[in-house]
């Protein structure tokens, strides 16, 4: 399927179906979430579609990537292998790879499986809570999470999701996005996540001498507005490991959400 010079379409994999959508011409850029999905991406996948081809994809169990069993966890080594799997049917890589936040993660362990398939990778903000000082306490809250999630408070779940990553939203801007009644599409999104992807997301521990060992480029970003936030810390714990001094991006945690062009502009210069 074809709308205003995207090109959306589904490719089966052993286990489902995943969604991915591709506008654009020029070298591949890949635009990675968990949980975000194709649409939230949708406006900075277009600033940077002048100039490259642009896959962005709905992560395993989200909205158009359907999976044979919905309770099937969702790791970052599953969703790698899914990204891997993308790339080699897109067929135009090596790819830059930018992955956000759970994204980011995803894009890590794609490195230490598949580094031959990127030729750049940016990790904004991934939350690699197993590399702070305060990591049992971060195993803690994200428990409480979890269990607020499964209590049916759902609305309690993302205050308490929100507030460990230290990003204060106003309440009106709350109370339009979750406070109201919620689509089947956006429950069932919910409940993959808090129930099956959260913990394996922010738990996960990578192969830092992997890491450190691979050939691509990697970049690490943080907003300039996430100054003490928890990925701000998590992503300099990790820059420590790794000898790499994270770089800033525009805006905040969802900076490309925030100014769309501004962010494929710093994008650029980065790959420049």
């Amino acid at each position: 399927m074809t709308t205003s010079g995207t090109t959306a379409a589904t490719l089966a994999i052993p286990d489902g179906t995943l969604y991915y959508e591709l506008r654009g011409s020029g070298p591949l850029i890949a635009l990675v979430g968990s949980p975000m999905h194709t649409a939230p991406f949708a406006p900075v996948a277009d600033a940077l579609a002048t100039d490259h081809t642009v896959l962005t994809t709905d992560p395993r169990g989200h909205f158009g990537s359907v999976l044979a069993d919905p309770h099937s966890a969702s790791t970052p080594e599953v969703r790698a292998d899914d990204l891997a799997r993308l790339l080699r049917h897109v067929d135009a890589g090596p790819a830059t790879v930018f992955g956000s936040s759970g994204g980011a993660i995803t894009t890590l362990a794609l490195l230490q499986a598949n580094p031959e398939l990127v030729h750049t990778a940016i990790a904004h903000e991934p939350p690699v809570s197993e590399l702070l000082p305060d990591r049992d306490r971060q195993r803690e809250v994200r428990e409480d999470i979890v269990a607020t999630y499964v209590a049916g408070d759902t609305v309690g779940a993302i205050r308490k999701f929100f507030a460990s990553a230290d990003i204060q939203m106003p309440e009106p801007v709350f109370q339009q996005m979750f406070g109201g009644e919620r689509s089947a599409a956006a429950i069932a999104n919910d409940d993959y996540f808090y129930l099956h992807e959260l913990r394996e997301t922010s738990g996960w521990q990578p192969d830092l001498d992997a890491l450190r060992a691979v050939p691509t480029r990697l970049i690490l970003g943080i907003g300039e507005t996430s100054a003490g936030q928890f990925c701000d810390r998590a992503t300099r714990a990790l820059g420590t490991e790794l000898s790499i001094e994270p770089v800033l991006f525009p805006g905040g945690h969802g900076g490309f959400t925030e100014d769309p062009v501004k962010f494929a502009d710093r994008v650029r210069d980065l790959l420049a």
